[in-house]
């Protein structure tokens, strides 16, 4: 699984799971888990939602997050979130 943090236009940034990375093809980014950047439920989602579907005209930016392994193999001591 791989953990995405999604930019919005106008809106908080989203942290979802993916099976896989989107496609450049793709019209939305479909991902599972949806929750705020610390790791919160978001307010927009309604209660037992756990797939959102986002147009890529509303995302400015896509993070890719290391993995738990990975973050721990290149630990980031500038980072304190």
């Amino acid at each position: 699984m791989i953990t995405l943090l999604v930019h919005l236009q106008n809106q908080e940034s989203v942290k979802i799971d993916v099976e896989e990375m989107p496609k450049v093809t793709d019209n939305a980014v479909i991902g599972k888990n949806p929750r705020e950047k610390t790791d919160r439920e978001v307010n927009w989602v309604e209660d037992g939602v756990t797939t959102v579907m986002i147009p890529w005209w509303r995302i400015t930016l896509v993070e890719i997050l290391p993995s738990e392994r990975d973050a721990a193999e290149f630990p980031l001591p500038f980072r304190s979130d």
